[in-house]
């Protein structure tokens, strides 16, 4: 399992859409990186860059993240993002 930490946060990316809204079917190269997301794990916030870091993500949370932010990890076969809370935008409810 991988537990992130401080103002971390783990999530998986969804899949990119495979077809247009019309029906037409996209190219692997055609698709665009997904930005909604699944939070998997969150870590526990506190002091980072001495400032008082809230979590307000939680697991199971749809998100949208900053189209190139984070790092990718792949851990036992999925492939996961860790992105700092600051690079979510927004949550999808």
């Amino acid at each position: 399992m991988i537990k992130p930490l401080a103002d971390r946060v783990l999530i998986k990316m969804d899949e990119a859409e495979e077809t247009t809204k019309s029906g037409i079917v996209l190219a692997g190269t055609a698709k665009e990186k997904p930005q909604i997301a699944t939070v998997v794990a969150v870590g526990p916030g506190g002091i980072v860059d001495g400032k008082e870091v809230t979590m307000y993500v939680e697991v199971g949370n749809k998100v949208i993240t900053s189209k190139y932010s984070g790092t990718e990890v792949k851990y036992e076969g999925v492939e996961y993002t860790i992105v700092r809370q600051s690079d979510i935008l927004a949550i999808v409810e």
